[in-house]
């Protein structure tokens, strides 16, 4: 959804470069100056189900973890971002510092119930880190190849060629950096990268001496030793004066791996690298991009792909709707000969039905009202949330951002579904408008919060970030019934106070009989051609949405989420002007109801991709078939009401034009 074309083909190239708007101050470190690195929630794609960072036995820092002011839609993401044991100071490298000695838990065995770290490697959780605001990029070594991956963290650990699981207990913590061009000695984090390793210390643990009165350097950091490692990889090794820092070949030469059980020494090095060549501003761009992992040019298919649809299906309603229309036109306006009125030739077609054609639907117009109306309230929230990610203001470098945008502005847009419902159901010649209002602000939105309240105690069963606190869910409530429903009635006040929406014809009191129909207009025929076009037109950009909400990759190519978005309405108009003209033409009237499934009918395709989709995830826990399925369920009722909507005023909007330009005796 755009402006006009100039803007639309530079919000396409927004979509691609991330960023930053004004009034977003970037922060700067004079060298030895403390870098808070941050924990976040663990993922996993295997279980849908993120877990908060010390469920896990890491070490944690003096005093416990300390949790970040989150906003709403961090809570709701499932962020859970706390303070760290590791210690970071602007250009000064570290190597082989000690973090802690943990107990990892039990022996794994056969027969025998794997302790939490086990359980999490095996279904591949990652960690996800963060240092100023910029989340952690994964490198990966080994005897072929290093592989840079800059979504879904970095792994907490592996599963050997024995079967056996272990535990990344070493990071190499790379960090560019960029010298500030308007400071003096000032610097700007630019890149974050980890490196895990697993290496198993055959260490003695020691008491820390806090009396040591060794002078050291100013700014010079404490060094803490918690073990005396006795078989020392070069970069431990302190006779060696700690010169190179841990490497694979370092650890690959005579290291094992560390077990993920008994005692681990946690250990770090820390790497800065200076980067003239990136600029704070755009830092994230290789995230966005992924690394070029997702070439643009499959966007761009996706979009050719996109408007082949529009043509061809515009193309096939120039040929029958307009060539037809014209030869209807004709024959409905000529006037009649005298021989032709004493034959009393009768008449065929749409124009039998005009006295019927815009009688209020006969299976409930209120929830037909109701329905449409949601559907505009989600309509023009999906528009602005994209309209505002385009433009740069729903940056993933502000997290949470996204998912708050969207909550406010389905929020804000109640006074759009309680017009949309209230100038509908007035023109239905409805009289439960009290009823009507009320439905508007509470069946969807009611439907959504208890499956939310339903999966929200499914995540809380099985100790998930994704289980909102209690507040959160009273913050919901305050929006819903404090904002959302006082806007539904504003909106539906004016609605009524509206003149009817008026029709070129008069309807009469006495409904015509429909004649039989053809199987090719029954609703299961519809449905099936109704939504395959228009999810043929989206379904790439669809697998890309699908991608970052439970694969934790990212999303950041509105501009052309945009034109695949309008590309989706303009099919689905089509398509259901298309089919709403044949019912005419078989002289059915009854198009109020068909229309809106018609259009609507690609939720159904969206769902059954859904189910396709599922099975990449590889997922084998019933809490995580739940969740997915529940939310993927939400999404696509929501996606019913929006495009159903669409349908049901395009059809409107054709029957007045085309009723309109005929003459009725």
């Amino acid at each position: 959804m755009k402006q006009a074309v100039l803007i639309l083909a530079s919000m396409v190239g927004m979509g691609a470069d991330a960023f930053y708007l004004p009034g977003v101050n970037p922060q700067s470190f004079s060298k030895g100056d403390p870098v808070k690195l941050k924990v976040n929630k663990m993922t996993s794609t295997h279980t849908l189900l993120p877990v908060d960072y010390y469920r896990l036995p890491f070490c944690q820092p003096d005093g416990g973890p300390v949790m970040d002011n989150e906003n709403l839609g961090e809570f709701l993401a499932g962020d859970r971002i706390e303070s760290s044991p590791y210690r970071l100071r602007m250009r000064e490298d570290m190597f082989c510092e000690q973090l802690c000695i943990t107990n990892l838990g039990r022996e794994e065995a056969k027969g025998v119930s794997p302790n939490k770290m086990v359980r999490a490697i095996r279904k591949e959780y990652h960690n996800n880190w963060i240092v100023d605001n910029l989340s952690a990029a994964s490198k990966v070594e080994d005897d072929a190849t290093i592989t840079t991956r800059y979504w879904q963290g970095f792994p907490v650990g592996f599963i050997g060629d024995d079967r056996m699981a272990y535990v990344n207990n070493h990071v190499n913590i790379e960090i560019m950096y960029h010298a500030v061009d308007t400071e003096v000695d000032k610097y700007r984090v630019v890149r974050f990268t980890v490196e895990p390793f697993s290496v198993k210390h055959d260490f003695e643990e020691v008491e820390e001496d806090d009396d040591d009165n060794t002078p050291k350097k100013e700014g010079e950091v404490k060094r803490i030793r918690y073990a005396e490692i006795n078989n020392p990889i070069y970069a431990c090794d302190e006779k060696k004066g700690f010169k190179n820092h841990t490497s694979y070949p370092m650890i690959k030469s005579k290291h094992e791996p560390q077990p993920a059980s008994g005692k681990a020494l946690f250990t770090y090095d820390v790497i800065w690298k200076e980067n003239k060549n990136l600029h704070w501003a755009s830092r994230w761009d290789i995230y966005l991009s992924m690394d070029s992992a997702i070439p643009a040019k499959v966007h761009w298919l996706s979009i050719a792909n996109s408007i082949v649809i529009v043509f061809v299906l515009s193309a096939m309603i120039a040929a029958i709707l307009v060539r037809n229309l014209r030869r209807d036109f004709s024959r409905y306006n000529k006037l009649a000969t005298d021989e032709e009125k004493a034959e009393e030739l009768e008449e065929f077609g749409w124009k039998l039905v005009h006295a019927d054609v815009f009688r209020p639907p006969s299976t409930s117009p209120l929830l037909l009202s109701v329905f449409c109306g949601t559907g505009m309230q989600l309509l023009c929230m999906t528009f602005l949330t994209i309209i505002f990610s385009s433009i740069g203001f729903l940056s993933p470098a502000n997290r949470g951002a996204l998912v708050m945008a969207e909550l406010l502005m389905f929020v804000l847009m109640g006074s759009v579904g309680g017009y949309t419902t209230a100038r509908l159901y007035k023109t239905f010649k409805g009289k439960s408008w009290q009823r009507a209002t009320t439905l508007t602000a509470l069946l969807f939105p009611g439907c959504a919060f208890c499956l939310f309240i339903v999966l929200n105690i499914i995540a809380k069963s099985q100790d998930s970030t994704d289980a909102v606190p209690f507040t959160t869910l009273i913050v919901l409530l305050v929006l819903w019934f404090g904002i959302s429903t006082p806007l539904v009635f504003f909106g539906a006040y004016f609605g009524y106070k509206q003149e009817t929406i008026e029709f070129p014809v008069t309807t009469s009191s006495i409904p015509r009989q429909i004649p039989d129909q053809p199987w090719y207009m029954g609703i299961p025929f519809t449905l099936i051609v109704g939504g395959i076009l228009p999810f043929g037109s989206c379904f790439v950009e669809l697998y890309f949405i699908l991608a970052s909400v439970w694969m934790d990759q990212y999303y950041y190519v509105f501009g052309f989420l945009l034109l695949v978005f309008f590309v989706l309405l303009a099919t689905a108009a089509e398509i259901t002007i298309l089919f709403d003209y044949f019912q005419l033409c078989e002289e059915n009237y009854h198009w109020w109801w068909r229309s809106f499934t018609t259009s609507g009918s690609i939720a159904i395709y969206v769902f059954l991709y859904s189910i396709m989709y599922f099975k990449q995830l590889q997922a084998n826990s019933f809490a995580t078939y739940l969740l997915y399925f529940g939310y993927m369920a939400l999404v696509s009722v929501g996606l019913f009401l929006m495009v159903g909507c669409v349908g049901v005023f395009s059809s409107l909007w054709f029957n007045r034009l085309i009723f309109g330009s005929i003459k009725i005796d």
